[in-house]
């Protein structure tokens, strides 16, 4: 899988996803390592969600794994807190806003 197939994979999972009643400001930065590797991030601002295929300097939490990791995360087949522990995610910034990533899964 390429970077810009994974990309759009990531897009269309999350298209519907209704966070109109996230109020807060959330940024996320995910560094793909390895086959299909990239950069995206994700952000909830004014109840909108967005997907961009760029880097994200004002983010609260920058998520790094391979694309394997990712999707099985994504897809509810690995717990994200399972996945740092096991050292197949890391994660660098705002750990009480990185764990609300469960919660932007849980809604796509």
């Amino acid at each position: 899988m390429t970077y810009a197939e994974y990309f759009s994979y990531v897009k269309t999972l999350f298209m519907n996803a209704d966070v109109s009643d996230i109020k807060e400001h959330l940024a996320y930065q995910f560094n793909i390592t390895g086959e299909a590797s990239g950069i995206f991030y994700v952000e909830v601002k004014d109840g909108e969600l967005h997907i961009e295929p760029y880097e994200y300097y004002d983010r609260d939490a920058m998520f790094t794994a391979s694309a394997k990791t990712f999707k099985d995360i994504l897809d509810g087949k690995m717990d994200p807190v399972f996945a740092f522990t096991i050292q197949k995610l890391k994660v660098e910034g705002n750990f009480d806003k990185a764990l609300k990533l469960n919660e932007l899964i849980k809604r796509k």
